[in-house]
């Protein structure tokens, strides 16, 4: 892959928009902010390839891509009058290391218990890096609001 900004970044953030587009309307969620929260979706996977391409660190790529999508859904949230968990709630899970937990279980299943803690590590890391991301972006938007209301 010579870039990051190819036809398949393209594609994998429309698979992205669809999927959570998808997702959003089984969880009744209607009007307009199923395409604020798809286009989340599918920035926070974009964003996280491109990070990736160039630092070749998950981890990394994982925080800066929640991070950036945890801001986005602050700011539309507000504008929409929707609590922010909702919008965030769905755009991450583009990110949520299913792969690792499945091919956890199924080591665990096969015997291999060495290779199942690896996965397992993996699922802990890259779920901890979303969860502090979330939750520095939504202190910094709670320290910012309490300033802005006392002066």
């Amino acid at each position: 892959m010579d870039s990051p900004f190819n036809h398949l970044t393209l594609m994998q953030f429309c698979w992205a928009f669809l999927s959570i587009s998808g997702f959003c309307v089984r969880v009744n969620l209607r009007g307009f902010k199923i395409f604020f929260i798809a286009i989340a979706a599918g920035l926070d996977w974009a964003v996280y390839l491109i990070f990736l391409y160039y630092t070749r660190s998950v981890l990394l790529s994982v925080f800066v891509a929640t991070t950036l999508v945890a801001v986005y859904c602050e700011i539309v949230a507000r504008l929409c009058k929707t609590p922010v968990s909702v919008f965030v709630t769905c755009a991450i899970i583009p990110l949520v290391p299913g792969r690792s937990l499945f091919y956890a279980m199924q080591a665990y299943i096969s015997a291999d218990r060495a290779l199942a803690s690896n996965h397992i590590a993996d699922v802990l890391l890259i779920a901890g890096t979303i969860s502090i991301a979330i939750a520095i972006v939504a202190s910094i938007t709670n320290l910012s609001m309490r300033l802005m209301n006392r002066f």
